[in-house]
């Protein structure tokens, strides 16, 4: 069996939930770190109190917005090189079982 055509539409789908997934988790670790340093009192805050915390819990709805983003441009990329090189090579060859 061989891949000879990828659906570019929903090989830039899948991959924008994939990265909008991680870009979740990566937000939470942000988050956490973030809360971390203001209670540790390391932030700088450059006058504005509790702006680590703020960019913490930003990170969580930013991230995965970004993410989703970088992930379904990717995907279209990808999907659009993969079509034009399979065609002239004849695409990725596959055994199931």
């Amino acid at each position: 069996m061989v891949i000879k055509h990828i659906g570019v539409w929903s090989l830039a789908r899948v991959l924008a939930i994939i990265y909008a997934v991680i870009g979740i988790v990566i937000g939470f670790f942000v988050a956490f770190f973030s809360l971390i340093s203001a209670a540790a009192g390391t932030v700088a805050d450059a006058g504005v109190p509790g702006l680590g915390m703020i960019f913490g819990f930003g990170a969580i709805f930013i991230l995965p917005i970004m993410y989703g983003i970088i992930g379904l441009v990717g995907g279209l990329i990808v999907g659009l090189i993969y079509n034009a090189i399979a065609g002239s090579v004849g695409g990725i060859e596959i055994e199931l079982e």
